[in-house]
């Protein structure tokens, strides 16, 4: 929603800026500029990127506009299912994990996490950390070793979606001038015919210009370093399940995992002392 209105609110200052000029909004409207530039960049993006990066980046596209699922929300249902999930090693040892690890969808500590249930990346990352704790008794640093390659390698991922449209949005400007370029050509080609018509066609190439730049800088760049940051959010996230389990395989208590697990996050989405007492049930 926030991307939404940050869009509109470019687009409204520039429109309103123009006419404020004295300018004539309709004479921004040209559907041949936008078919050329943004037909030009979205085949650059299918020839410079993967199948996969093609799809998270949609997802990502979809995130956006959705708004960021990693919130205080879902960082106490992560807590409080990190909470639980210690309380199971406690009481019935790791293998109490199994059940739940195995199938999180059937499972009630997850069912009372159902920001955590929802999110893909964050259940399945939860998933496979505690299941390293049921395949065998890695260390500490074998455990941090293990998860801190598993989220390289979807901070990776992440960045080849958001680098894309980056690169996207440095092409922008120069699909721009090709569009002016193409306008400048069709002019020519009218250069004997009325005076009024000769202007509006150049005006039309002008636009193509204008139209690359406002969508590389006002919309497509910004677009590619929202993306970058929900990334990043996403990675401290998965570092705080990292600590979380680590803590758990030393064998500490569960209030000391989610206070382990909670210094890892934000200032912003750290839940509270009366949200850390629903967490632990009191």
């Amino acid at each position: 929603m926030i991307v939404i209105i940050g869009c509109v609110v470019v687009l409204v200052a520039i429109l309103v800026g123009f006419n404020m000029a004295g300018g004539d909004v309709h004479s921004l409207i040209h559907p041949s500029e936008f078919i050329t530039i943004g037909g030009a960049a979205l085949g650059a993006m299918i020839i410079m990127s993967p199948k996969k990066t093609l799809i998270d980046l949609i997802k990502g596209m979809i995130g956006l506009l959705k708004g960021s699922p990693f919130n205080k929300a879902t960082a106490v249902d992560m807590l409080k299912l990190m909470y639980g999930l210690a309380r199971a090693v406690k009481q019935d040892g790791v293998l109490g994990l199994e059940t739940h690890v195995s199938a999180p969808d059937a499972s009630p500590l997850f069912q009372q996490a159902p920001k955590v249930k929802a999110n893909g990346h964050l259940k399945h990352f939860v998933c496979e950390a505690f299941a390293l704790l049921i395949d065998g008794k890695p260390t500490s640093e074998q455990l941090t070793s293990w998860l801190e390659e598993e989220i390289k390698v979807l901070e990776r991922e992440h960045h080849q979606a958001s680098g894309a449209l980056a690169k996207v949005a440095d092409s922008l400007p120069g699909f721009g001038i090709v569009a002016a370029v193409l306008g400048i050509v069709v002019t020519m080609q009218a250069i004997g015919g009325p005076v009024e018509e000769i202007g509006h066609k150049v005006g039309a190439a002008l636009v193509g210009t204008f139209l690359g730049i406002l969508m590389a800088y006002g919309f497509i760049a910004p677009m590619a370093a929202r993306l970058e940051a929900m990334g990043e959010q996403e990675a401290v996230f998965l570092r705080a399940v990292l600590s979380g389990v680590v803590a758990v395989s030393e064998g500490v208590s569960p209030r000391d995992v989610v206070t382990r697990a909670r210094r890892v996050l934000g200032t912003d989405i750290r839940p509270n002392q009366n949200e850390l007492k629903a967490i632990f049930g009191q």
